[in-house]
């Protein structure tokens, strides 16, 4: 993998991502008079639920729903220039332009929110960053190939490790989605990538969980799943490193988890040939969840990596992929018992979907 790193017009750093063998790449200029990227994030404690919230009210701004041909993930043409100076890509990332979190946010914040005392603030601090897993505006992740899927992992890895690495940080998040169900706003194919100032609730309470296990049995509650799971009626797909299941007790009507059969903590972990069959992986079950139904489903993948400092000895990194449609034409939404106390009642059987997902014919 060859990286090349850049500035764009309002000093965000844009890093291209080449495959080994290929030309030198000489950035183009990011012509454009931007002005400068303002954050006014700030992180406020929910006592009650002892959790951090991010506040960054500087996000209703962004770019929403632009035409096809306004795309600013597009490479530069002559006549529009976009967040990518250059007029072909294979994988870039690029800060964010209306981040969540960021390292240059205001650090003087106030101890508390205006008369909440048990609502502590925090600076907003951390890293957004898009990555763009073509130039090709119209393709998707699950026709890109095992080359460039191989590259993408690579990315994924380096920039976890990067990220991993700066003061402050706590948590890497990968991720996708896509499909205007799910909220997306750009349809180019990209992913995002968060460096959290803290352990996001999910991965605490999963590692409460594992901590709890074995203080009570003994035993080691990840391995036990995967070695369960291996051999189970919900394996989608599987290979020499990888497998591929519906969740015993999935939230999501289609829901697959990815789990390496051999414990690692997170990405950067991940040796080559567990990355390449990684890639082959998850190629099938993507393409399995384009072709369920008569159009590609919405989906998220989820990116379940170890913290930064703490817990990495009891994590196995492994990737969850969910989709709300459970039928055609149909969504599920998180009303009443999901949104408002967090109870999932799900609208399929788990086995029913493994067996469902195992019978699609992937092109």
């Amino acid at each position: 993998m060859i990286r090349t790193s850049d500035r764009l017009a309002d000093g965000r750093e844009v890093l291209y991502y080449d495959a080994d063998g290929s030309p030198a790449r000489h950035p183009a200029r990011d012509t454009r008079d931007l002005p400068p990227v303002s954050t006014r994030s700030q992180l406020r404690w929910d006592a009650l639920l002892g959790e951090w919230v991010v506040v960054a009210a500087h996000r209703q701004t962004r770019t929403f729903l632009p035409p096809a041909d306004q795309c600013p993930l597009d490479p530069s043409r002559p006549d529009r220039p976009t967040e990518v100076p250059e007029d072909g890509y294979q994988v870039v990332v690029f800060e964010n332009r209306f981040p969540s979190l960021a390292t240059s946010v205001d650090r003087d914040v106030p101890p508390h929110a205006p008369g909440a005392p048990l609502a502590e603030l925090r600076p907003g601090l951390g890293r957004c960053e898009v990555v763009l897993f073509t130039s090709d505006h119209d393709q998707h992740f699950a026709g890109l190939g095992r080359d460039r899927a191989r590259l993408v992992v690579d990315v994924w890895a380096e920039r976890t490790a990067e990220l991993g690495a700066l003061d402050g940080v706590e948590q890497v998040f990968c991720f996708e989605n896509s499909g205007e169900e799910i909220g997306v706003t750009l349809s180019h194919p990209h992913g995002q990538i968060y460096a959290y100032p803290f352990v996001t609730p999910r991965v605490a309470k999963v590692l409460a969980s594992v901590r709890r296990h074995r203080e009570t049995t003994g035993g080691d509650l990840f391995a036990e799943l995967v070695e369960a799971e291996r051999g189970g009626p919900r394996v989608v797909a599987a290979n020499d490193s990888w497998v591929a299941f519906v969740p015993a007790a999935a939230r999501w009507p289609y829901e697959v988890q990815l789990f390496p059969t051999r414990r690692v903590p997170d990405l950067p972990a991940l040796d080559d040939a567990q990355r390449d069959d990684l890639a082959a992986l998850y190629l099938d079950v993507l393409g399995r969840f384009a072709h369920r139904f008569d159009t590609p489903m919405p989906y998220i993948a989820a990116w379940n990596q170890a913290p930064v400092h703490e817990g990495r000895e009891d994590w196995w990194l492994h990737l969850q992929l969910f989709s709300l449609r459970r039928a055609p034409g149909k969504l599920k939404y998180l009303a009443g018992s999901e949104s408002g106390m967090g109870a999932f009642i799900t609208d399929t059987n788990p086995e029913d979907v493994a067996e469902q997902l195992r019978a699609v014919e992937v092109p």
